[in-house]
């Protein structure tokens, strides 16, 4: 009788324990809210004096008074035919400030040093509809301010968070402060913009918008807000002192509805 050899294969298994489960995309959006959140917390300046500049509701921006004279230009994104925030500074401070709008090309009266540019900023020079965007390294150097000391405010409804995604360090420590009206609090990359932006500056003032209070955005109490950055070669962190908030010198974006600092 002939015997057949048995071969016999041994077969090896390999992560044979349960797959890891899909990403929860409701934890997930809950995460970078709070993310978010945490981001744009203030601290408080020992050298800061609040100031309110703008106009009284809409427009109204807080910055460090004391905390502007070394700026050598002024620039303002989004007019929408007043300026009254860079007018008040290039008047104070008479220097010029760019003021950046291709929506509404009507120019703001304006008693101070004026320069108009009918274009929008963006993270690359470019036309949509139309409409001229280039960055605010460009813009700069073709206002021969490559280099200078600058104070500056924007609030163009979005375009912002794609500017700060690619604007260059060494254009972000040429600003002195920043004032920011953000639009937006979903996507992933905002949070990268925000430290980006804290690599450099310290966060010393906070406001949500009252046209924007949400309350499916919590920790946030509203989808568009307002921060004053300091650059950190310049504002001096309290040690132990904790800012004020909300900041007194706010004001509703709207008059008639009710603020939404807190919970909604």
């Amino acid at each position: 009788m002939n015997r057949v050899p048995i071969l016999l294969v041994a077969t090896l298994v390999v992560g044979c324990g349960r797959p890891e489960p899909p990403p929860d995309p409701v934890q997930q959006r809950a995460a970078h809210l709070q993310a978010l959140f945490e981001a744009i917390q203030p601290v408080k300046l020992a050298n800061c004096e609040f100031e309110r500049v703008g106009d009284k509701d809409d427009g109204g921006y807080v910055i460090c008074k004391n905390l502007v004279r070394r700026a050598e230009s002024l620039y303002s994104y989004g007019i929408s035919a007043t300026d009254n925030w860079g007018c008040t500074l290039s008047a104070r401070l008479q220097k010029p400030v760019h003021q950046y709008d291709c929506f509404n090309l009507e120019r703001p009266v304006c008693e101070a040093l004026p320069v108009f540019h009918e274009e929008c900023v963006g993270p690359a020079r470019e036309t949509i509809e139309g409409r001229r965007y280039d960055t605010v390294e460009a813009q700069m150097a073709r206002n021969g301010d490559a280099g200078k000391r600058v104070v500056m405010k924007m609030d163009v409804e979005g375009s912002e968070w794609a500017s700060f995604l690619t604007m260059p360090v060494s254009v972000m420590r040429q600003i002195d402060q920043l004032s920011v009206e953000f639009h937006g609090v979903e996507e992933k990359d905002y949070v990268t913009a925000i430290n980006r932006l804290r690599s450099v500056f310290h966060v010393v003032n906070v406001h949500y918008n009252n046209w924007a209070c949400a309350s499916n955005v919590l920790p946030l109490p509203a989808t568009v807000f307002e921060v004053l950055f300091v650059n950190k070669n310049l504002g001096v962190v309290e040690e132990g002192g904790l800012p004020v908030v909300p900041n007194p010198l706010d004001a509703p974006n709207n008059g008639k509805l009710q603020d939404c600092q807190g919970t909604p």
